[in-house]
């Protein structure tokens, strides 16, 4: 059985937040890891205290067997393509659709993929 060590998952990039706290200071949390979160008063001290706080879960998930999540994929680790698989009559519909609008099948189907999803690319 290959076990990992603590080691192992401080080196894996867990995405971590860092919001302002009403009262003051930073409310500070690992989003992988449900319930890892700490505070602190300055930016530099919220970032010392999740670390701290990532150690101790990370320890104590081990301790008691507990499944500890990878890290949430990054932007970087995706492509930007994929491959599907559609019903030829499906095809065909967005092949023609694509055509009225005078784009690309591909230009077409990226658009309704976005709408469906409610996605909007950053405004520049």
């Amino acid at each position: 059985m290959n076990k990992k060590d603590l080691q192992y998952y401080l080196a894996l990039p867990y995405k971590v937040t860092l919001t302002p706290a009403e009262e003051g200071g930073y409310v500070v949390s690992v989003p992988d890891l449900p319930g890892c979160i700490s505070q602190g008063e300055t930016l530099e001290e919220a970032i010392k205290m999740i670390e701290d706080a990532k150690i101790c879960w990370l320890e104590v998930a081990m301790e008691e067997g507990i499944a500890i999540p990878r890290p949430t994929r990054t932007d970087e680790e995706y492509s930007g393509k994929f491959n599907i698989r559609v019903p030829k009559s499906l095809h065909r519909i967005l092949a023609e659709k694509a055509k009225e609008e005078n784009v690309s099948l591909n230009q077409y189907v990226n658009y309704q993929l976005s709408r469906g999803v409610g996605y909007k690319k950053a405004e520049r």
